[in-house]
């Protein structure tokens, strides 16, 4: 059969312009705040091709606030396992008959309850959202099929050296009385009872302090929907007291942690206290840290996988946390060769202190920060999340466009300055597990 030549004017004749992502002039989309009756604030952007939104319950809820271990995780995930008038089946079948996910998490200061669904079955479901939030009763069975599911779980990953690395590596740098540096055991699965769970829930959900974020294809009447069916409850009416914890470090930098006698493959968790991102320098060093190993072609990478070949990948990044954080590398390694993995990321940190990063290598990490940065604001559920995340760490837009203000202009000489001041391995605490 002959070649026949196509006249199709959607055929691309002309390769695209390539665009330096460091150039692009990027833009915030704003929200929109309203208030509920009840005092509850609720930020909202609108927009999106498809009828989709998202709802966002964010509660003051998280194990910051729990006076027993693990408590505010159990409460938040027994939710939605029934109510007075729902078992768990039937609130499930609920969501699913509209085709609608929900969704929980439980995290240091907060817990939220997310709903991802059609725009037109909004009025259907907001109702029984609600009903979580007023009438859950956290069955005993429920919590007994949990108690039972999660011990299981836990026995599984305490024989997987990169799980137990985690946790360790925070209690060095937090204490394990901490919110950040607390763990879970058998023994606080097995303790749990169901009136600390309603306690918990009546004081930090039902009269807790709550916000809510929507996003995506809004219909005009949704904040006339939020207040109908949440702008009555008592949300609000308990004063979340702020409660003050003491970082205890551990005495001892350098710990090796034998999880598994014929283990050939270890975790390495390097990590040391960062100030959190309402430090000056936060910004700055989220650029040196990608040089560092936040990205696949940092240094950390190029080195210990690329040409040494002891991992299969290495990274450096700064934890999220609102009150103080950690600048945290992680990688996974053979057994053998875990003495020369940490050697070397010493190394790299040491290269960073004595010689001035190119400017070919800054370049790079700018147009990859940039184009991280454009991709976190594509589609306003990316960009309400981008909003929560300020609204909670107390910054506003300023923050954003001061960080890519930060990443075009910071100089070769500020990272090695700062890396001077941070990479120092004496601070920096080391566990191994294998």
């Amino acid at each position: 059969m002959a070649n026949k030549k196509i006249n199709n004017p959607s055929f691309r004749k002309q390769a695209p312009d390539i665009i330096d992502t460091a150039e692009l002039t990027l833009q915030l989309q704003p929200y929109n705040k309203y208030q509920l009756d009840n005092g509850i604030d609720v930020y909202a952007i609108d927009g999106g091709a498809q009828e989709v939104l998202m709802i966002e319950f964010v509660f003051f809820a998280g194990n910051w606030y729990e006076e027993k271990n693990i408590v505010a995780a159990t409460t938040n995930f027994l939710l939605k396992n029934g109510t007075k008038n729902k078992n768990a089946f039937a609130i499930n079948e609920h969501f699913e008959f509209y085709g609608a996910y929900l969704n929980q998490g439980s995290f240091n200061e907060t817990s939220t309850v997310t709903l991802h669904t059609l725009s037109k079955n909004l009025p259907e479901l907001l109702p029984v959202m609600a009903e979580l939030f007023t009438e859950s009763i956290f069955p005993e069975e429920e919590l007994e099929i949990y108690k039972k599911n999660n011990i299981q779980q836990l026995e599984i990953k305490l024989r997987k050296c990169d799980f137990v690395a985690n946790r360790l590596i925070d209690e060095c740098i937090y204490g394990i009385h901490h919110p950040y540096g607390k763990y879970t055991s058998t023994v606080d699965f097995n303790a749990l009872q169901r009136d600390e769970l309603v306690h918990f829930y009546n004081e930090f959900y039902t009269q807790g302090k709550c916000m809510i974020f929507v996003a995506g294809k809004l219909p005009t009447n949704t904040i006339e929907l939020l207040n109908k069916n949440f702008g009555h409850l008592p949300f609000n009416k308990n004063k979340i007291l702020t409660k003050e914890y003491n970082s205890v470090r551990a005495s001892q930098k350098k710990q090796l942690i034998i999880n598994d006698e014929n283990g050939v493959q270890a975790a390495i968790r390097m990590a040391r206290p960062f100030p959190n991102r309402h430090h000056p320098d936060f910004s700055k060093v989220m650029v040196l840290n990608n040089i560092l190993g936040g990205y696949f072609g940092s240094r950390l990478m190029s080195n210990i996988r690329e040409d040494k070949g002891y991992t299969y990948g290495i990274y450096s990044f700064i934890q999220n946390h609102i009150h103080e954080t950690e600048w945290l590398i992680s990688t996974e390694a053979g057994r053998d060769v875990c003495e020369a993995t940490i050697e070397e990321t010493y190394k790299e940190m040491q290269r960073l202190c004595n010689e001035p990063v190119s400017e070919e290598e800054l370049h790079l990490v700018r147009n990859y920060m940039m184009g991280s940065l454009l991709g976190n604001v594509n589609g306003t559920f990316n960009i309400i999340s981008r909003w929560k995340s300020y609204i909670l760490n107390n910054v506003d837009e300023n923050y954003f466009y001061n960080s890519i203000n930060t990443i075009k202009t910071i100089n070769a000489e500020e990272i090695q300055s700062l890396a001077k001041k941070y990479l120092k391995p004496d601070d920096f605490y080391e566990i191994t597990v294998v």
